[in-house]
């Protein structure tokens, strides 16, 4: 069984300005989603890691997912292509910070 809701960490710079680095994102888990949400979905060749894209745009063999930006050597599908609408975990409700504790 899975939660319906799933929280992240973003580690990379491939999403500013909408997320940075440390920044917490709260994930509906779904595959319907709209071009210019912003996802979590599998990589499509290591479907161990996560990634935080932009949907672009629906195309035949599932998702064209882009960076926000690109010149920080984001891996996106302008290198491995479409993402099947499988390897969608779900789109992005809000970020927020995490309480620092102590």
């Amino acid at each position: 069984m899975h939660w319906p809701f799933v929280r992240v960490k973003v580690a990379e710079h491939s999403m500013i300005p909408a997320v940075h680095p440390g920044d917490w994102l709260l994930v509906r888990r779904t595959r319907r989603i709209r071009p210019g949400q912003i996802v979590l979905a599998r990589h499509p060749g290591q479907p161990s890691l996560l990634i935080v894209k932009r949907a672009a745009r629906r195309v035949e063999d599932g998702w064209w997912l882009a960076s926000d930006n690109p010149d920080a050597g984001a891996v996106d599908s302008r290198r491995f292509g479409a993402v099947p609408a499988a390897l969608i975990e779900g789109r992005v409700l809000t970020r927020y910070w995490r309480p620092r504790s102590g």
